[in-house]
Formats: C-alpha cells, sequence, structure tokens
C-alpha cells in the first residue's frame, strides 16, 4: 500500500462563505453533509488550492474572495506530506492584482511557483460539473487530461504554459503580415519541442492507465474506460521523439498562410481530443447513460489515483464532491472499500449522512451549515 498524505489541520479566512474557521482532522476520511449551499463544495475548493492552478472551479481568484471583504484570502494548511510535516499557507491579497495572483509559502517561505505544492502532495477531484465531461466540448477533456498528467509529472504544467505562450506570440506575428522569419522560426522549434513533449507525456499517461487494467474497478463495480487521443499526429504512434519533432515543424512551417487566414495556430496539442469509451460495452462514453457515465468517470479517477500512488510511492488526496447521490448501496459500499484500499485520505460531501454508512468508522463525520462545522457521531 501506498504511503498516506494527512491534511491535519485546515485554517480559511475570508474564503468564500467562510469569513474564520479552523479544522481538525484526525487522519481518517471526510465526510461533510448539509443542505445545498452551505458551504461544502467550497471546503473542498480551499483544499485544491493546495495543488497548482485555480482549483475545482478554476475560479478568477479574486471571486474566492468572502463577499463584502477587501483584504483578499487565506488558506493555511497542517500536513504529513510526501516530504514529512510541512505547512502550507496560500492566498490572494487586495486590490486591483487580487484576482490574478496567488502566493504560496511552504514553511513560512514564500515559493516562485505553485508547481512546488506538488512536492508534498497529489491532489485529484471529482466533482458534478464533471459530469458531462463525455458531451461536453474537447477542451474540458484536454483540461481535465492535463490535470491528470500533471499529478504525475510535474513538469507538464510549465511545458503546457510556455506552448501557450510561444503559440500566442507566433500568432501575433503572422497576424502582422511581414513576420521576422528568425523570430517566427525560433518560435515554431520552440513549440515543435514543447509540443511532442506535451504529447508524449500525454501518451504515457494513457498507456499506463491502461496497464492498470481492471484493477480499480472493484471488480465490476465501476466499468473500466479505454482511452484515447484523436487530432494530432494520430499516424505517428512509436516515432522517436525527434522525428515526431521535426514532423511538427514542417506541419507548422507549411500551415502559416493557413494559420494566418485562420488567426489561430490549426495544429498541435492543444487541439486534440481525449477519447474514451465504455470498455465493458465497447461503446463511446458519450452514448452511455447518465448513470454509466457517472460510474465511468468514477472509475477512471480510480484508476488514475491508483496509477499515482503507485508512480509516487504516496496515496493522492481525494476531493469527491456528491459522490454518492447517484449510486444504489451496492455500489456506494464498493467505492468506500476501493477508496480505503487505495491508502490515502478522501474528503466527500452529501446533502445525506445515510449515504456513507457504509463508511462507518472509517470517517469522521461533519455537519455543515452557513459556513459552519459540527463534528457528528
Amino acid at each position: 500500500m501506498a504511503s498516506k498524505v494527512t491534511i491535519l489541520r485546515l485554517v480559511l479566512s475570508n474564503f468564500r462563505n467562510y469569513g474564520a474557521l479552523s479544522l481538525r482532522f484526525d487522519g481518517r476520511h471526510v465526510v461533510l453533509t448539509g443542505d445545498n449551499g452551505s458551504g461544502k463544495t467550497n471546503l473542498l475548493e480551499a483544499i485544491s488550492f493546495l495543488s497548482p492552478g485555480r482549483g475545482l472551479r478554476r475560479a478568477v481568484y479574486g471571486d474566492a474572495v468572502r463577499e463584502g471583504q477587501d483584504q483578499g484570502f487565506t488558506i493555511f494548511s497542517e500536513l504529513e506530506g510526501m516530504e514529512g510535516e510541512v505547512e502550507i499557507g496560500t492566498g490572494v491579497g487586495a486590490g486591483p492584482d487580487a484576482g490574478s495572483l496567488r502566493k504560496v509559502r511552504i514553511n513560512g517561505t514564500e515559493m516562485k511557483s505553485a508547481d512546488e505544492l506538488l512536492n508534498h502532495l497529489r491532489i485529484l477531484w471529482l466533482t458534478p460539473s464533471m459530469d458531462g465531461l463525455f458531451t461536453g466540448p474537447a477542451s474540458d477533456r484536454r483540461r481535465f487530461l492535463d490535470r491528470l498528467v500533471l499529478s504525475l509529472d510535474p513538469t507538464h504544467g510549465r511545458r503546457a504554459a510556455d506552448f501557450e505562450k510561444a503559440m500566442k506570440m507566433r500568432n501575433r506575428l503572422l497576424e502582422d503580415g511581414k513576420p521576422d522569419e528568425t523570430w517566427l522560426s525560433g518560435l515554431e522549434q520552440q513549440m515543435a519541442e514543447l509540443g511532442i513533449a506535451m504529447t508524449i507525456a500525454r501518451n504515457e499517461m494513457l498507456s499506463l492507465i491502461a496497464q492498470l487494467g481492471d484493477m480499480a474497478t472493484g471488480n465490476g463495480a465501476f466499468p473500466s474506460a479505454r482511452l484515447r487521443l484523436e487530432g494530432f499526429l494520430d499516424d505517428a504512434a512509436g516515432l522517436p521523439a525527434l522525428d515526431l519533432e521535426e514532423r511538427y515543424l514542417a506541419l507548422l512551417r507549411e500551415g502559416r498562410w493557413r494559420d494566418q487566414a485562420a488567426g489561430r495556430t490549426l495544429q498541435g496539442p492543444h487541439r486534440v481530443d481525449l477519447l474514451v469509451d465504455h470498455s465493458e460495452k465497447n461503446m463511446d462514453a458519450a452514448r452511455c447513460s447518465t448513470g454509466e457515465q457517472k460510474a465511468l468517470l468514477t472509475g477512471l479517477i480510480l484508476a488514475h489515483a491508483r496509477l499515482t500512488a503507485s508512480l509516487t510511492g504516496y496515496a493522492p488526496v481525494l476531493l469527491l464532491d456528491e459522490i454518492a447521490a447517484h449510486f444504489d448501496e451496492k455500489r456506494r459500499a464498493a467505492l468506500f472499500d476501493l477508496i480505503e484500499e487505495l491508502g490515502g485520505q478522501a474528503f466527500m460531501t452529501g446533502t445525506d449522512r445515510q449515504l456513507f454508512n457504509a463508511l462507518g468508522s472509517r470517517a469522521q463525520y461533519f455537519s455543515v451549515s452557513a459556513g459552519a462545522l459540527t463534528p457528528i457521531d
């Protein structure tokens, strides 16, 4: 079993509907129950800010500041992490930059990048807003895919950001009509190197999940997913990285006039789609029923959590919002057993305490009401 990362303390200030909140956890899973709008998801969102990015809602940081406050928000945590005991603080200040800049401190020292958080814990989440993943736009699936890759490869986020920056600069040069050839070629070389590195990292992650088979599906309790990428160098599987870079570089050079006319870059890893099939039914996930899609997505998250634990040696922290509402009693029990087998800490929400009866003493339970938490038996 993988080693456990445990959040032991969480302190919020001016975050969403929490003016001031201080919680201590004992290492077990955490279940938050209460009415809709009471603040359950807000608490999960705060924990999600202990990882790089904009959290599980992808919110503008300034929007997470408690309404009526002008001092920003802070999130502080104490945890037993991948490098031992650590204190992590993050938040945004007041003023015009509050919506775009988030500071991260680890053991009191300000970090240059939020990527440093990945040295201490990995966080995966599943929320109701993700239920439309298989039927929604390709951009949502790419974002989901890259989040999965990032939990295994901390450098993936920086590569993706650098690729996006180089692509935007290339687009502006082409828009000018008479771009500097040396500068344009340099940007295309950079895009080729970064784009292929992104593609390889994505494919490696999918390959590793495929190797797990149905290990994380609870003997059929959750369907397994077959994953593949489509939309960029689809016929180039197995080629060396240098050959792939040369092919993409050639595509960029040959496509300059088309990209100039379109006002955007038409080929690259930013155009990829993640295709998902229900393995047992051999059916496109988009054609499955709503219940099957929910179970399929849950199985995929569990498989990826197992993969993360296997490769890093530490089980990820799971944030599972309204996880039990759409499953019957048998599948809920199987879900909780699978979460326990992962060996990590999970934070789960629901409107009904009875939905979590199968967890028994494996969890701490809190009632959430109007931004206040009360422990319950």
